[in-house]
């Protein structure tokens, strides 16, 4: 395994949360919103544990919501680095449901963030990965 293979799968971040009665909209479901934020909390662990160093979301792409995710669900959410260029990373955060109770895992929504390493004034500069 190269060293860039190993910091992808060191890297990777998985988080468990409960969909609460706050999370959801008017029909009991979790807010579009609060999973976005919940993928940007996820992308961003994801790509400082990749880069060890500051970084800051600069897009969301492509956010798909395939399935609703009821009031009562477990989430789990999974982030992984797919790509890197000198100063930016892409992490795909995919988010499952299960139902509490009887288990059973199916894909709910996925979508791709781009993160920028940057310095103290919030400049760009190259990830670490450039540097060895």
């Amino acid at each position: 395994m190269s060293n860039f293979d190993a910091r992808v799968s060191d890297s990777k971040t998985q988080i468990t949360k409960l969909v609460f009665p706050h999370d959801t909209n008017h029909i009991h479901t979790l807010y579009g919103g609060t999973a976005l934020k919940w993928m940007d909390e996820v992308g961003f662990l994801t790509a400082t544990r990749f880069a060890r160093q500051t970084v800051v979301t600069v897009s969301m792409d492509r956010i798909d919501f395939k399935v609703p995710i009821p009031e009562g669900s477990v989430v789990v959410l999974e982030g992984k680095v797919i790509r890197i260029g000198r100063t930016s990373m892409t992490v795909r955060v995919d988010i499952y449901k299960e139902d509490r109770l009887e288990g059973g895992k199916e894909w709910a929504i996925s979508g791709e963030l781009v993160f920028v390493s940057v310095d103290e004034q919030l400049k760009p500069v190259p990830l670490s990965v450039h540097q060895q």
